[in-house]
């Protein structure tokens, strides 16, 4: 059985990976003529670096990334609101890392290439027909049409997948929640223990994020500033290459008292600001076709909350390598990878739409706005438990059933 991913990000790469494990043929075409180490900081979740580890990549990851231990919430005076433990400090068996996102599919490349081949670049995804013995692709590279035929098609080619396009060519809007995110890594001093997510918000609807990010660089942070700028809606498309400035950040930052992190002094240390929309889709009813499915983004795109979008892909990426091995039809096969992974992450898209950090937030700004000494002080211990319980709609694994399942490996 030979497959066919197209788009060369973490989820298409964590595909290959995974096929070859699973003993099965592949090949990648990406669209972008080369894969450079593009964008700015990721966490990767414990349930996806359970699957990287299996995959031979847990002294990859340890290497690159910051093992995270907590997920902070702050309000803009810098008084702690709650700490969630994270990874191995809540018992998971695997960590979270805190991880540079073009350093972490970089690696992952590098394995690719090792273990599967090149990535085929320049080459781009146009349309597809199929019948009951295989998928013909029509691509495209260098104004050149080409066409081939394989068993299965796999679009892992992000929120503006072509794939998905072609599977639902209407009513399939990018929604914005009129949320703009501008985001940067730089050098900073040690924020907490050098090992938290920390997020902290404002009742103004403003809400800055930052982490370290790199086993190699303990003083570098990466930062994520989140404001609310206009009503949800639907846009055309999202640029996520769009360059930002530091005034258009730090104006909506400038009255904040601050001490965990100096604000001003890390957006002047940032060499280069993206700017972008915080955008999803709404959860499909089916992904496949056929023989042709999606993965990761373009099945699922989400709000970047919880951190999710790569963990997830990663998950995909891993069933749908079991399901193609274990079942004789790849129908049936695409089938029950489906029916596994569209109902949790459909469920995440929606529940990221809540915003309960930014709910946490904005309360206690309104019953607090000057800032307070203890949480005790403002919100019941019954409030806090159900926020805790919010938070974690969109950033946990049950513990248990994740340090207990069987491996997915094949």
């Amino acid at each position: 059985m030979r497959t066919m991913i197209v788009g060369g990000g973490i989820g298409g790469l964590s595909t290959a990976l995974s096929l070859h494990a699973a003993g099965l043929d592949c090949v990648i075409v990406e669209s972008a003529r080369t894969l450079r180490p593009l964008g700015v900081g990721i966490n990767m979740q414990p349930h996806a670096v359970r699957e990287l580890t299996e995959l031979g990549l847990g002294p990859v990851l340890a290497e690159l990334g910051v093992e995270t231990s907590f997920m902070t919430v702050a309000d803009r005076h810098g008084n702690i609101i709650m700490a969630l433990p994270r990874g191995r400090s809540a018992g998971y068996r695997w960590p979270q890392y805190s991880v540079h996102r073009g350093e972490l599919q970089m690696a992952l490349l590098a394995a690719v290439e090792e273990r599967v081949g090149p990535v085929r670049t320049g080459v781009a995804f146009e349309d597809f027909t199929q019948d009951g013995d295989g998928v013909l692709v029509t691509l495209r590279q260098g104004g050149r049409g080409i066409r081939e035929r394989v068993d299965v098609l796999v679009g892992a080619d992000g929120v503006q997948s072509a794939v998905r396009a072609r599977l639902w060519p209407s009513g399939d809007p990018l929604r914005w929640g009129g949320i703009r995110m501008w985001r940067g890594v730089a050098e900073s001093d040690q924020v907490l223990d050098g090992a938290t997510v920390l997020a902290a918000g404002s009742n103004s609807g403003a809400k800055f994020i930052s982490y370290h990010l790199s086993a190699r660089n303990p003083r570098l942070l990466n930062w994520v500033a989140e404001v609310k700028v206009a009503e949800p809606g639907i846009v055309p498309e999202a640029d996520w290459s769009r360059e930002g400035t530091h005034a258009d950040v730090s104006r909506h930052f400038a009255s904040w008292k601050y001490p965990l992190v100096d604000i001003p002094a890390l957006l002047g240390a940032t060499k280069r600001i993206l700017e972008y929309p915080m955008v999803d889709r709404d959860p499909l009813p089916r992904w496949s076709e056929g023989r042709v499915t999606l993965l990761g983004d373009a099945a699922h795109p989400m709000y970047p909350i919880g951190s999710n979008g790569g963990s997830q892909a990663v998950l995909d990426a891993r069933f749908l390598a079991r399901c193609l091995a274990t079942y004789d039809d790849p129908g049936a096969a695409l089938a029950a990878y489906e029916a596994e992974r569209r109902p949790p992450t459909s469920a995440l898209v929606l529940a990221s739409r809540s915003l309960p950090l930014e709910r946490t937030i904005a309360l206690v700004a309104e019953r607090a706005p000057g800032g307070f000494g203890h949480i005790g002080e403002v919100l019941t211990a019954e409030e806090v438990a159900a926020m805790e319980a919010a938070q974690r709609t969109i950033s946990d694994a049950d513990v248990r059933s994740l340090n207990e399942r069987e491996s997915w490996s094949v």
